[in-house]
């Protein structure tokens, strides 16, 4: 059924507002669709994470089990990765649900936690980076990590800058014909091509268990949305239009880090950040996100 007042994804020219617009219009969309997101998450995050995904308006799915999260892969709208605790059976079960989403042609996020330094779930990593990830979403040691850069960052902690993460970044998105998103001060997306710079967000992010697990998530539910967007005819005219998802991606960012802000204004310290950001993605509405968006398109 058609959703009122769409927009289609931004052009490379278009203006940060426009971009700032079609976030606004897309947290609508969300809401009014609900999408099935399956979030194969770490231990640590996966309660948080359903709670973000279910104040958003999606409808979260921790199916984490062998021989069941392939077949759920195939109904959900959308799939979420995150390599925390990359326990044997939970590894078993990512390569499973990695494998059905592609084969089922559904967006799906990898998140390749604290790669580098740990061998397993960097060898993980690896076999799902070759299966060409949609959206990779990191930090800036973990996108230089699993680029080949670096050896990774401090644990979950980022050792690197997100400048210095820009080249690794192009690089996936060109090898995986998708879109890499590297979280930080400043976050820096891109889809190869095209690349954006996200200046919302607060330091009570890093502050709390999950912030950026449940990221990873929103992305993964946002992304939802591909199926129903397409580039507008004026894309035609252009020879690399930016990729639907890269739009859906940067919304994500944006409803998210700017819900964050408004968290942060609640709260006077990182508990009760934690309960205002779910509280805030509730309550966030397009007008926020419109007037509220801090984007430098990069040409």
């Amino acid at each position: 059924m058609p959703f009122p007042h769409a927009l289609p994804p931004p052009l490379a020219h278009s203006s940060a507002a426009d971009w700032a617009a079609f976030a606004a219009c897309a947290l609508e969309r969300l809401r009014a669709q609900a999408p099935l997101v399956q979030s194969i998450t770490n231990r640590v995050a996966a309660q948080f994470t359903a709670n973000i995904l279910l104040a958003l308006g999606a409808a979260p799915a921790m199916v984490d089990t062998p021989g069941e999260a392939g077949l759920f892969a195939r109904m959900a709208s959308a799939l979420s990765i995150n390599l925390g605790t990359p326990v044997p059976a939970q590894a078993d079960a990512v390569l499973e649900a990695a494998h059905a989403a592609q084969a089922a042609s559904k967006p799906w996020v990898l998140d390749p936690v604290a790669i580098g330094a740990l061998p397993l779930r960097t060898a993980l990593a690896a076999q799902l980076l070759a299966l060409r990830p949609p959206i990779i979403r990191g930090n800036a040691s973990e996108i230089l990590a699993l680029a080949g850069y670096s050896g990774g960052g401090r644990g979950v902690d980022a050792t690197d800058s997100v400048a210095q993460a820009r080249q690794a970044a192009i690089a996936l998105a060109e090898q995986t014909q998708g879109v890499v998103a590297v979280s930080g001060p400043v976050d820096f997306l891109t889809d190869g091509r095209n690349q954006l710079h996200l200046a919302n967000g607060t330091p009570l992010l890093t502050r709390i268990t999950g912030g950026g697990c449940a990221l990873g998530a929103v992305m993964a539910a946002f992304a939802a949305l591909a199926p129903l967007y397409a580039p507008h005819a004026a894309a035609q005219t252009q020879t690399q239009p930016p990729s639907p998802l890269l739009a859906l991606t940067a919304a994500a960012v944006l409803v998210y880090t700017i819900a964050a802000e408004q968290a942060a204004a609640h709260a006077p310290g990182p508990g009760s950040f934690a309960v205002q950001l779910i509280d805030q993605l509730a309550w966030i509405d397009a007008a926020s996100v419109r007037e509220r968006a801090r984007i430098e398109v990069q040409r």
